[in-house]
């Protein structure tokens, strides 16, 4: 890959030997260039601004700044796409709460630290071609306002704001749970339990919170205390003249609450 191609990467942490493991296992990817290392948090502030990387590998605790302050101290325009390596699993969730990319829990399998940088790589060059699909119509309309010809505004994704991956606390570590892998959500007090995979979650969050982070063209309230995956959805079952019943694909049943009813009416 070319100079220019290539994932300008940070990397950050306050242990030199960690900081040369990851210079390692990065030096293996032909994809990556690594443009600077910081063992504080002014450190990569200002190697941050220097540098403009497409990709910083961050701890969480250091010196003077830990991780999420070095973030906070960024414009918006600054900010890049982080990937946070640390030897603590507390900070997951309000990792994922800022959009990181990836949390990376030491020690961490060189599969695993190959597969988060994959999946980082893959949603830079998304943001590149964005960023380009952008310029380029910036270019054409004011080439259209010079030659008198209107030019369509660029049919653009907004930005995503639904949730992708939960960042699940199970048994002493830390599952990410890519929301497309769930069945249905139930509520249980404080918490919520996640049905995904044969397996069931407990995770701290309420329901009215996790529901509001959710898709809602794919997640479905159907009760006070349950929300479903509509495409986990394979029948729908009338009992008796009022009662109605979804049929998950794992077999699960759920009756559906009469005040969400009217969301299957277009579906009977």
């Amino acid at each position: 890959m070319n100079a220019a191609a290539a994932i300008r990467t940070l990397v950050v942490d306050d242990e030199p030997l960690a900081r040369e493991g990851l210079r390692l296992l990065l030096a293996t990817d032909p994809d990556v260039s690594v443009v600077g290392e910081a063992g504080n948090g002014p450190e990569a502030v200002r190697l941050i601004r220097e540098q403009r990387p497409d990709l910083v590998l961050l701890d969480v605790q250091m010196p003077e700044l830990n991780g999420f302050e070095v973030l906070s101290h960024l414009g918006p325009g600054e900010v890049p796409a982080v990937i946070f390596v640390t030897a603590y699993d507390r900070y997951a969730l309000r990792a994922f709460d800022i959009h990181a990319l990836d949390y990376l829990l030491k020690p961490f399998r060189d599969d695993r630290f190959h597969d988060a940088i994959g999946r980082a790589k893959a949603q830079i060059r998304l943001t590149r071609m964005s960023d380009l699909s952008q310029r380029l119509m910036s270019v054409l309309s004011t080439y259209g306002e010079r030659e008198g010809t209107p030019v369509p505004a660029p049919n653009l994704a907004p930005p995503e704001r639904w949730v992708r991956r939960l960042a699940i606390r199970d048994s002493g570590r830390v599952v990410f749970l890519d929301v497309d892998e769930i069945e249905y959500i139930e509520a249980a007090d404080y918490y919520v339990q996640i049905h995904a995979g044969g397996k069931a979650y407990l995770h701290r969050e309420t329901m009215q919170g996790l529901e509001a982070r959710l898709d809602p063209e794919r997640f479905m309230r159907i009760h006070r205390s349950a929300i479903v995956n509509s495409s986990r959805i394979r029948e729908l079952r009338s009992e008796g003249r009022r009662d109605l019943v979804v049929v998950l694909t794992g077999g699960t049943e759920l009756r559906v609450a009469r005040s969400h009813r009217e969301k299957f009416q277009h579906l009977r």
